[in-house]
């Protein structure tokens, strides 16, 4: 089975083809089924031989289909002082692109 490690938001993602996976939002705007490459490929391999870049693969891409956008589940964030009756509660909700992996 052929994977890749793609680089992309300052993260690296190992892939195949098939895979679903959450991303950092991209710059752009994007509808459902339009095509997203990925060309920071910093790996690929098949199980017997591996290719890594220095720090990239140059000529090689990933290529996946945008599927969604949306947030991710929520994260409380409490900051508390004793004796000084302080307390803060703050949420976040990460956002995130959902991209189908189509080609390697």
């Amino acid at each position: 089975m052929t994977f890749a490690i793609i680089e992309t938001g300052a993260k690296q993602y190992k892939v195949k083809v098939g895979d679903i996976i959450k991303i950092e939002k991209l710059q752009g705007e994007f509808k459902d089924g339009d095509k997203i490459e990925f060309d920071a490929v910093v790996a690929l391999g098949d199980g017997e031989n591996m290719e890594l870049g220095n720090p990239t693969i140059s000529g090689k891409k990933v290529e996946g289909k945008f599927i969604e956008e949306g947030k991710g589940k929520k994260i409380r964030i409490q900051k508390f002082k004793s004796k000084s009756n302080y307390h803060k509660v703050q949420g976040h909700r990460q956002p995130y692109f959902a991209v189908e992996i189509v080609k390697i």
